[in-house]
């Protein structure tokens, strides 16, 4: 098997922002069972000073695009933050998953070697593809994806790790 950029990328991010669709996906379904709007979900949050559900979506798409763009050279677009419903952070999720598919093996080919210009506390560094993705990239869009997750299992949404993982093909 040969591991490349594309191969750690697209489908990983692909694979994790499907599974979430599917759990807003499940979030409604709870939310209809339970007679109550999905949209009570919107600004739900674990901890008061914590960023909202729609944060940890928007944040999450973001990352998405903000990761394939880097490492392909690309210019990502800009989406404005300004989802107000459950059905608008779904079609959030839906406009990045668009977006990837956009994507092929060529353009990402030597992202991992790519200088990638980030800011950091304030501040533009940059750093090689491969250390912006394995350091910053990864790890945040993971903390969204799992943020979101969280906050929908709290408000009694059933989800688990089933949801997230993906399925075992080897």
């Amino acid at each position: 098997m040969t591991i490349s950029i594309y191969s750690v990328t697209v489908p990983m991010l692909t694979h994790q922002l499907t599974a979430l669709l599917g759990v807003l996906n499940k979030a409604e379904a709870y939310a209809t069972e339970r007679k109550f709007s999905p949209d009570n979900f919107v600004d739900a949050r674990l901890a008061p000073d914590m960023n909202p559900f729609k944060f940890q979506i928007q944040s999450a798409s973001d990352h998405s695009k903000f990761i394939v763009a880097r490492l392909s050279g690309k210019t990502a677009p800009s989406w404005a933050d300004d989802e107000k419903s459950f059905a608008d952070l779904k079609a959030r999720l839906q406009k990045a998953l668009d977006y990837l598919k956009t994507f092929t093996e060529t353009d990402l080919k030597g992202g991992d070697d790519r200088d990638v210009t980030i800011r950091i506390s304030g501040q533009e560094r940059s750093v090689k593809g491969e250390w912006y993705f394995l350091n910053r990239a990864l790890p945040n869009f993971y903390f969204h994806v799992t943020m979101a997750y969280a906050i929908l299992r709290e408000g009694g949404v059933p989800v688990g790790k089933g949801d997230f993982l993906p399925p075992v093909t080897a």
